[in-house]
């Protein structure tokens, strides 16, 4: 029975190991998917905002983890075995492939305009980053299902352990290629867990204007090196942390939405709109900031301009979290 079964399988051709796995069944459902990745991209994109949470509001969040994780062990062995058609058809290729499509065409497209904005308005931006960020905040920590000390417990050590993470951060990080693996491997987390989005890790790690910057100009040769390795640590990352994740959530679900809280909750530190910069040097005629610090704002008309900023952007993560929650 299992050699019949052997047998089959090795007389499908590519066309029928690619249909038989898991995806959309026509034109239409590929359009559909590739606008949830389109929405997924953008949301990554913007310092706040989790792919992840995208993903649940557009109902593909069980679907994602399990297209994931069907690049197991047994698909490594068919492949190390030239089995190619089997290996095909044992991974969720066609729903990565239209999925993956979308969250690329809003990353290429959104990318140069994020990095002009954040060059020219960082106040106002970063108020924007702040309020997605609060609003995320509140989102997840209404998860937590009973409020005990341990759970207060959680949150603390969560928050605490990233207020000084972010402050021992430094502004100017490394450009070295194994470090910009390991952002790639670190910010995706982001497009399976939501709360934390892939520009608020690289924010974290700084290197978001770094990337961005990259893909303003792709085929560059430098730049698509860069975007290479990048993506090579992403593939690495998402392999790794999905069964991590998975984990983590399935056996202590609770403990583990509290560090969340506590995390971003801590990282907002971070993502103040108003500093003062403390050190700097100039390279190749252009200002580098080593070091600053919080300062709070002015009473002026910016000051406003960055409030109503923050509130929009509040009231996007609640208007979508409505939508997720089918408007109740």
């Amino acid at each position: 029975m299992v050699g019949n079964s052997f047998d089959s399988m090795k007389k499908l051709t590519y066309k029928e190991a690619f249909f038989k796995t898991p995806g959309p069944r026509d034109f239409k459902g590929g359009i559909l998917l590739w606008s949830k990745g389109i929405c997924m991209g953008g949301a990554d994109i913007i310092p706040g905002v989790s792919g992840g949470t995208i993903a649940f509001i557009t109902g593909i969040y069980t679907q994602l983890i399990d297209a994931i994780r069907s690049f197991d062990l047994n698909f490594a062995r068919r492949v190390i075995s030239l089995d190619f058609r089997e290996a095909l058809a044992l991974v969720h290729v066609r729903f990565l492939f239209c999925l993956l499509f979308g969250i690329l065409t809003a990353i290429i497209c959104m990318a140069s305009v994020m990095h002009f904005m954040l060059s020219s308005f960082p106040v106002e931006i970063w108020s924007l980053f702040f309020g997605l960020i609060v609003a995320s905040i509140y989102v997840v920590g209404r998860e937590i299902q009973y409020l005990k000390i341990q759970s207060i417990g959680f949150v603390f050590a969560g928050c605490f352990c990233s207020y000084f993470l972010v402050g021992m951060i430094p502004v100017s990080t490394p450009e070295t290629m194994p470090f910009i693996f390991f952002c790639g491997a670190i910010a995706i987390c982001a497009m399976i867990l939501p709360g934390i989005s892939g520009a608020f890790l690289l924010l974290l790690l700084g290197k978001y204007e770094y990337i961005t910057g990259m893909l303003k100009n792709p085929f560059v040769a430098d730049h698509l090196l860069v975007l290479v390795v990048f993506a090579t640590g992403a593939v690495a990352g998402i392999l790794f942390f999905s069964r991590v994740i998975h984990y983590l959530l399935h056996r202590w679900h609770s403990a583990t939405i509290c560090m969340l809280t506590g995390f971003m909750l801590g990282a907002l530190r971070k993502v103040w709109p108003w500093k003062e910069t403390l050190e700097s040097i100039v390279i190749r005629e252009k200002i580098h900031i080593l070091r600053e610090q919080n300062v709070l704002p002015a009473l002026d008309e910016q000051f406003f301009i960055a409030l109503g900023l923050a509130i929009a952007g509040a009231v996007t993560v609640l208007l979508l979290d409505r939508l997720s929650r089918g408007g109740r």
